[in-house]
């Protein structure tokens, strides 16, 4: 688990977050939504330690971030899996390569293990025949199953996407939640995706924390989100025609 108390960052005098409080649990996949500008990447940032906060706390499995040793921070880095916007995959190494990059940094693994770990999770996101294959060869499907295949072969407690479905298509978006679904419940891990795309929100948002300029200002899951009566949430989410007739037909049963 995850729990984030009154969390506070700002820049210079512009305060960011302003007291963002809630929980991520493990197994399930925890979306954080909200405009731009509404702080969901300064909030993921301070989830993954890239930014101080000013005050509040961030506890991995009640453990307080700020409190660890810099040993047991780099222990933590070690259990993160992380799946970047435009998956930062490395353009002059291999696929492979690309997924054996946290073995080569995490672990005294020999280079016949890493290629061994690196062909299972390859082949747990259906890219066994392609660890030769360089980046530019791949599309960008293809590169976003290499992020979460590199993101989960060190076998991570805590998983984290950036937007992992920019720039792709309807069909292949809903593969990539599917399969981001599918392995935080095989890995049972806690898994957080920053994302503003509301087909993913009713996909797979079995939990959904509502962002707006800084504040939390709801959470809920895709079964309720229909239901509520929040002027803030029903401004993001029926900004589409097509989700205010989604939420009629939901409310009439």
């Amino acid at each position: 688990m995850i729990r984030v108390t009154d969390l506070h960052k700002a820049f210079d005098n512009t305060e960011v977050l302003k007291g963002v409080s809630t929980t991520f649990e493990q197994g399930k996949t925890n979306l954080v939504i909200g405009q731009s500008g509404s702080g969901k990447t300064v909030f993921l940032k301070c989830l993954l330690g890239l930014f101080d906060y000013n005050a509040g706390s961030i506890e991995y499995d009640d453990h307080k971030f700020t409190e660890l040793s810099d040993d047991e921070k780099r222990n933590l880095r070690s259990k993160i899996g992380m799946v970047f916007q435009g998956s930062a995959l490395f353009d002059s190494m291999t696929i492979e390569e690309n997924v054996m990059f946290p073995l080569r940094m995490f672990t005294n693994q020999s280079e016949s293990e890493m290629r061994d770990r690196a062909h299972i999770v390859l082949k747990r996101v259906n890219l066994d025949n392609a660890q030769y294959k360089m980046p530019s060869e791949a599309s960008g499907g293809m590169q976003k199953r290499v992020a979460i295949a590199r993101a989960i072969v060190n076998n991570p407690k805590y998983l984290f996407c950036d937007e992992p479905n920019s720039g792709l298509d309807p069909k292949t978006a809903i593969v990539i939640d599917n399969l981001i679904q599918e392995i935080t419940k095989e890995y049972n891990m806690v898994t957080v995706i920053n994302s503003h795309d509301m087909n993913s929100v009713m996909e797979i948002g079995e939990k959904i924390v509502f962002l707006k300029d800084g504040e939390k200002a709801w959470e809920g899951s895709k079964e309720t989100i229909f239901r509520t009566d929040n002027e803030a949430v029903s401004n993001f989410v029926y900004s589409s025609n097509l989700f205010k007739k989604v939420r009629e037909m939901y409310l009439k049963g």
